[in-house]
């Protein structure tokens, strides 16, 4: 975890809050926004490098795409 930037390391704890850990269960980024308490850009942000580390997984649906932790 301490390869992430502080805002990815909320956003992390916010998805794991929200339960977000299998592709059942997908987060949009308004749903982190929420919990995580952070502007949605800031979020936005933190969900690409946690899938870009490979902590979590974005799925492409219809209207939003989802998000769920992978680690």
């Amino acid at each position: 975890m301490a390869e992430l930037t502080p805002n990815a390391q909320k956003v992390y704890e916010a998805l794991k809050k929200l339960g977000a850990t299998s592709p059942e269960v997908l987060k949009t980024a308004d749903d982190v926004m929420r919990a995580a308490r952070l502007p949605k850009g800031m979020v936005n942000n933190a969900l690409m490098e946690l899938v870009a580390k490979g902590f979590a997984k974005r799925v492409a649906r219809e209207k939003a795409a989802g998000y769920h932790l992978i680690k």
